[in-house]
């Protein structure tokens, strides 16, 4: 479906309450911190959290490299913030249970999802913050992003900002196991950034090389053996972004 028809199909009017999603969120936040990361993960270090806006809209963009990478994000933030993942994570047994009570974004895989890019939108409009993995899949290295981050940042007039997570893999373990004895979980937040006026259109080839250029600035925080396939940094650019 071509883009200038998603857009057509979006609704305007803001449909997301934050206030309705904010007890529980506490709560699991709660068991978050007191079950999940005393208990089964373990969280080593954390920089450039004062990169993270105290109000307005924002898109957290991560690589993914291990399940547990957007619970970390989620424990670390300081503020609540709605995340996308793909639909089957509502299907999972046990844990499917999380995404429906925080209220995460489905996304429907390898088509465009009319209904999450609605959601996200609303989300942004509610002056919150969405948190997207663009590689659509984990893996030990970066993989080409997918264009759904620069077209939401854009649409949304939204800074983007980069988050690297490393140390993830092989959690959740019981406390005391073998993972335990192994660094933890590391989050680097950089500098955020958004798409230039110009660019709020965009489409096509321009949103390639927009992602393509969030994802070079990703892979720059990032340890050189995650970069993957950006991790040529010389071929970055940065035409189509301004720093906030």
């Amino acid at each position: 479906m071509a883009v200038d028809q998603v857009e057509h199909e979006i609704s305007a009017t803001s449909g997301y309450s934050h206030a309705h999603f904010e007890t529980r969120r506490r709560v699991l936040r709660f068991l978050l911190k007191y079950i999940g990361f005393t208990l089964l993960a373990k969280l080593d270090r954390v920089e450039g959290l004062e990169n993270v806006p105290p109000v307005g809209p924002a898109i957290v963009m991560i690589n993914h490299i291990a399940f547990i990478d957007p619970f970390v994000v989620l424990h670390v933030l300081p503020r609540n913030i709605v995340p996308l993942a793909k639909r089957e994570v509502y299907d999972y047994p046990l844990v499917g249970i999380f995404p429906k009570i925080w209220g995460v974004i489905p996304v429907k895989r390898e088509e465009i999802d009319r209904r999450a890019v609605q959601q996200v939108m609303e989300v942004l409009r509610a002056g919150q913050i969405v948190l997207v993995a663009p590689e659509g899949t984990r893996g030990p290295e970066l993989q080409q992003g997918k264009e759904g981050v620069a077209y939401l940042a854009s649409r949304g007039q939204a800074p983007v900002i980069p988050v690297a997570v490393d140390g993830t893999i092989g959690f959740p373990a019981l406390r005391y196991t073998a993972a335990w004895r192994e660094p933890g979980a590391s989050l680097r937040f950089g500098r955020p950034f958004r798409y230039r006026s110009e660019f709020q259109r965009a489409g096509g080839a321009q949103l390639r090389q927009m992602t393509d250029e969030a994802m070079y600035i990703l892979a720059s925080l990032l340890p050189e053996y995650r970069r993957g396939v950006y991790a040529d940094l010389s071929k970055a650019t940065q035409d189509t972004i301004e720093w906030t």
